[in-house]
């Protein structure tokens, strides 16, 4: 399954207000040169830009129908396809941005460094991953995969690295001279548990549904859906609350 704008989009406003925040924390406001890795649609770069409004700011993404839409929404800013996990800068910059991007990709310990090294002096990586693999959400995934008659189709679905505050801080405090680490956790008031659904169709569950047929999928979203209904408790005005907890780190070269 391609990467949807147009799904992830659906969710805009909730999915904005980390990088708001992450973006917010930034300790340097004399920024000529940023980069966003995994743009996505635009969203994450809109907030860099905002924040630093003089700057040559750049955007990139493996998916095309992110970087179009991008495009729409930033015709003045420069989208490029690419793969962010080969991503290498021409010169050092002064912002990295990651939001919800890294957590895709593998290998950390070697990963993260290597962005540190793209930084100009004094220059800031900036990253925000989801923290929620314990979140019923995931763990519905994960046993509806398990025990579901495509178990052996999905038997090799995975997460790449995601580790806790205090790896981070330990892998990039001897690289830089601040490392920065906190974890929020956001309540996102959605409108059901369809909601819910659709929310993780445009991420979490795209491994789980990219190797199934199209009868298969609609099984498989049925059973998590089912399952999703009993966790997520509906609020009196019908509502449901999604819990979100995320991960923050802003490191200073």
């Amino acid at each position: 399954m391609t990467w949807s704008a147009q799904q992830y989009a659906r969710f805009e406003d909730e999915r904005t207000r980390p990088v708001r925040d992450l973006v917010a924390a930034i300790p340097r406001d004399d920024v000529r040169t940023a980069v966003d890795l995994g743009c996505g649609p635009g969203n994450s770069t809109e907030a860099l830009a905002a924040r630093y409004p003089a700057a040559t700011v750049r955007g990139l993404d493996s998916s095309a129908d992110m970087i179009r839409a991008a495009r729409e929404r930033l015709a003045d800013i420069e989208f490029k396809l690419a793969d962010i996990a080969d991503w290498r800068a021409p010169t050092p910059v002064d912002v990295i941005l990651a939001n919800a991007s890294l957590q895709w990709l593998p290998d950390h310990a070697s990963l993260y460094p290597r962005l540190v090294a793209q930084l100009a002096e004094g220059g800031c990586l900036a990253v925000q991953t989801p923290d929620n693999l314990a979140e019923p959400a995931h763990r519905i995934a994960r046993d509806v995969a398990a025990q579901g008659p495509w178990s052996r189709k999905l038997a090799q679905v995975s997460h790449p690295d995601r580790h806790d505050a205090a790896w981070y801080y330990a892998l990039l405090k001897p690289l830089c001279t601040r490392v920065d680490v906190w974890r929020t956790a956001y309540f996102h008031p959605l409108q059901d548990h369809d909601a819910i659904v659709e929310w993780f169709k445009a991420t979490a569950l795209r491994p789980y549904l990219a190797p199934l047929d199209a009868e298969e999928r609609q099984a498989f979203l049925a059973a998590y859906r089912r399952d999703i209904a009993a966790a997520y408790p509906l609020l009196a005005d019908g509502t449901t609350l999604l819990p979100f907890p995320r991960l923050f780190l802003v490191a200073t070269r």
